[in-house]
């Protein structure tokens, strides 16, 4: 089965580490690859920022419109650090208040200051060796993001909503997709809303999910469908077992419908593959996506023409 590989790589790469087990830590791979992999991905965000300010500088020669784009300033270690940790726990500062749970930073200080260290070597890398996003670079990370981003919404998210201490919240359906929602797109939201990345004094800004079609964003609607999936597979609210049959009678036709009816029930599949389907969905979205934002297979542009001419 396609799954038990995934679920396999998942077994291994959520075993704790050295030197992480040497203090008592449960760091493991899964983690630093993300850590690793989101550093570096604000690093070139800033850096591709950077180069359109300063062509957006250059290729203006009206002096009233030249006057009116913001200076540069010198960045800070602290502020991109601040970034970072934005963009990791900013959603989450912003749903658990009202999920009456508490944020897991104020729990434990140990991934928020893996995540201050791996920007510290990230800052280090010249300018010159930040890798440009490329589609043989992306195309590959799609996969990582993939069993990265499961595991958010499907091994951390869930739990949250669950564990909170009001009923009507852990056993609400739409408690878990908005929790979903935020968590997973909260932090760049208010990152794009102060401007932390651009080059420019901190100022408030639109962010993209809030401009035209910025709700088609991949990672804005992925995140409840796949936490929805999750849910669903794992009957981890009542809602989603009731959710599972009727898919279930709708796919799998009569025979299953007449099956509920003699009073068998559809089984909830275990969370390890659950999460190891969910990988997979992911993994295929984000290598859609980063096939259409290059334009690379099926969607390059000569293809696109000659599909709208047959």
């Amino acid at each position: 089965m396609i799954l038990q590989p995934i679920a396999a790589i998942y077994q291994y790469a959520l075993t704790p580490i050295a030197p992480f087990t040497w203090f008592g830590l449960s760091t493991n791979t899964l983690d630093l690859l993300a850590t690793i992999r989101l550093c570096l991905a604000l690093r070139q965000i800033r850096e591709s920022l950077k180069r359109e300010y300063y062509f957006r500088r250059t290729s203006n020669v009206d002096e009233k419109k030249d006057a009116a784009i913001a200076a540069i300033e010198e960045r800070s270690f602290v502020r991109n650090a601040l970034t970072t940790l934005v963009v990791v726990y900013g959603g989450e500062a912003m749903i658990c208040p009202y999920l009456v749970v508490p944020a897991s930073f104020t729990l434990s200080g140990s991934t928020p200051l893996l995540y201050v260290l791996v920007q510290a070597l990230v800052e280090y890398i010249p300018t010159s060796l930040v890798p440009i996003p490329s589609p043989n670079i992306e195309l590959p990370l799609s996969f990582l993001d993939g069993y990265t981003r499961a595991f958010l919404l499907c091994s951390i998210i869930p739990p949250i909503v669950s564990s909170s201490p009001v009923a009507d919240v852990s056993g609400s359906p739409w408690a878990l997709v908005l929790s979903s929602l935020v968590i997973a797109n909260g932090g760049f939201f208010l990152a794009n809303l102060f401007s932390f990345l651009q080059p420019t004094p901190l100022a408030l800004s639109t962010p993209p999910e809030l401009l035209p079609y910025g709700w088609t964003t991949t990672d804005l609607w992925c995140a409840p469908l796949v936490t929805g999936l999750y849910a669903t597979l794992t009957h981890a609210q009542p809602f989603w077992a009731d959710v599972h049959a009727v898919l279930g009678a709708l796919l799998c036709g009569r025979g299953y419908a007449e099956a509920l009816s003699a009073g068998e029930e559809m089984k909830a599949l275990d969370p390890e593959t659950a999460r190891a389907a969910c990988a997979l969905v992911l993994a295929g979205m984000f290598a859609t996506r980063t096939a259409k934002t290059f334009r690379v297979g099926p969607f390059k542009k000569g293809t696109a023409e000659k599909v709208k001419t047959n």
